[in-house]
């Protein structure tokens, strides 16, 4: 009963992060038409201001509105988290897969995008959120395996590694930052440093993951 509660669990994350994701991109596409009419292109075109902070203001809906889900749906801080990775990574892959069927954009992974507006533009291209995605999914996937009640295995030291894992990543994506301020096409992107964090959180979680967790006892 619990395994089919998982599985109905995920199929309407699923479900929800598909249409999210399809959603996203579809503003995406009107603003595009209003912005680029040519195609999206560096240096960028800079937006109105009243377009800049609603842009914001999607972005940091965006963030609650998932953030509210994993709430709703859980107690367990875990599965919160779980919850909420699920459905970005999901909603993220949708958004290019969206993109590319309506604007055959992006022309390839290795193409530059703007990824996010706070605090400030990050940039990089296509692959590395879409890794990010991925990753965030893959681990959702391996906590919603863990007994509902059960200890969770990660302690406060762990989500802090994780913390500084994706504080790396986020330097990648604003080692452009300088181009962009003065309008000019972003420059080579440090995958060196996305290597760290990525590699960095996905080891240290799958290494924390699988050490023996302790019994009743306390021993391991």
């Amino acid at each position: 009963m619990a395994e089919y509660g998982q599985r109905r669990l995920l199929l309407w994350l699923t479900l929800l992060s598909l249409a999210f994701g399809y959603i996203e991109a579809s503003v995406v596409v009107y603003l595009r038409e209003i912005s680029y009419p040519e195609g999206f292109h560096f240096p960028l075109v800079p937006p109105p201001t009243h377009l800049l902070w609603t842009e914001v203001g999607r972005e940091v809906a965006t963030l609650l509105f998932l953030f509210s889900l994993a709430c709703l749906l859980s107690r367990d801080k875990l599965r919160r988290f779980a919850i909420f990775a699920y459905c970005f990574g999901l909603w993220d892959l949708t958004y290019y897969l969206v993109l590319k069927l309506i604007l055959d954009w992006p022309a390839s992974l290795l193409t530059w995008d703007i990824l996010f507006l706070i605090p400030l533009p990050w940039t990089g291209p296509v692959l590395a959120p879409m890794l990010i995605s991925a990753a965030l999914m893959a681990a959702a996937v391996v906590i919603f395996r863990l007994p509902e009640g059960a200890p969770s295995p990660f302690r406060p030291i762990d989500w802090a590694v994780e913390l500084v894992a994706g504080g790396v990543i986020l330097a990648s994506f604003l080692w452009n930052v300088p181009a962009l301020a003065s309008q000019d096409q972003p420059h080579d992107y440090p995958w060196w440093l996305f290597g760290i964090g990525l590699l960095g959180g996905m080891g240290w979680f799958i290494w924390r993951y699988t050490r023996p967790r302790p019994g009743p006892s306390g021993q391991g």
